[in-house]
């Protein structure tokens, strides 16, 4: 007879490589924890900023988000560092799903490396999602 053992359900996130201009997103699960790049979003304002993410999550119905936040490279807080945790304490509590962060040093520059350097700049949303993927790649190592 069979032992009907079951494995726990992999947990879906969304993860957000934010910038001013487009945030990148991917999407990954705990089991493979792989990620893969699934959107750009460009708005010119939070309502629509938003509003697109909100397309996102009812499409992809994860069960978390991850959310990338830039240092320095020796852990200080750089310009963005702030706008990224009230980006994430803005996804919580819109979406009623738990948001974590990821320090997300260097992922735009590696990258901008694996795709040509200054070649890469043109395809701007590729790095972006490319970024999405290491952040929550990087929650997945973590062990979280």
């Amino acid at each position: 007879m069979l032992n009907n053992m079951h494995a726990p359900k992999p947990t879906q996130y969304l993860a957000f490589d934010f910038g001013l201009k487009r945030i990148g997103v991917a999407f990954g699960n705990s089991l493979t924890k792989t990620a893969s790049g699934v959107a750009v979003v460009e708005a010119q304002n939070d309502e629509q900023r938003f509003s697109k993410i909100d397309g996102l999550i009812k499409e992809w119905q994860p069960e978390g988000l991850v959310v990338g936040v830039p240092r320095q490279p020796d852990g200080a807080d750089n310009e963005l560092t702030a706008r990224c945790e009230r980006f994430a304490r803005q996804l919580e509590g819109r979406f009623a799903l738990p948001c974590a962060m990821v320090d997300e040093r260097y992922t735009s520059a590696i990258m901008e490396s694996c795709m040509g350097g200054k070649a890469a700049r043109e395809e701007k949303g590729r790095i972006d999602m490319g970024s999405a993927c290491l952040i929550l790649e990087q929650f997945f190592l973590e062990g979280r």
